[in-house]
């Protein structure tokens, strides 16, 4: 149930964009354990002069194919996070040769009673949804 945000540079191709969704699904499949169906992705293009992505104070430097992910979960064990964060960030460099430096995540977590489906109904304390 993550509500996955992703935030890039405009002038990605539909079919590159579509991947990095796909990528970035699967991997929450597998390293959160989220059932099938559980895919809530959206994408927003911007200027270079409205995303200012630098390195903290690391010492690398992003190019302008930087991505950042924001999902809003469940609790995730420390475990299940750091293995997200690796799988997400090596699937996006072996399959789309993405730079590792070039991906941001954030995680925020939340509990179920957050959430509404639809209908202004809490969906997971309706017992609609587990």
């Amino acid at each position: 149930m993550p509500l996955m945000r992703v935030d890039l540079y405009q002038g990605r191709s539909d079919e590159e964009i579509k991947q990095i969704l796909d990528i970035a699904y699967e991997v929450q499949l597998a390293d959160f354990e989220a059932p099938r169906g559980d895919r809530y992705q959206i994408v927003t293009q911007h200027t270079p002069t409205e995303m200012q992505i630098l390195d903290t104070g690391l010492g690398f430097k992003r190019t302008d194919q930087v991505i950042v992910f924001s999902l809003v979960t469940r609790p995730r064990t420390t475990e299940q996070k750091q293995r997200f964060y690796h799988d997400l960030v090596t699937q996006l460099h072996d399959k789309l040769g993405i730079a590792p430096t070039d991906i941001m995540i954030n995680l925020s977590v939340n509990s179920d009673e957050d959430w509404s489906f639809a209908n202004g109904d809490a969906q997971f304390l309706t017992g609609d949804l587990q």
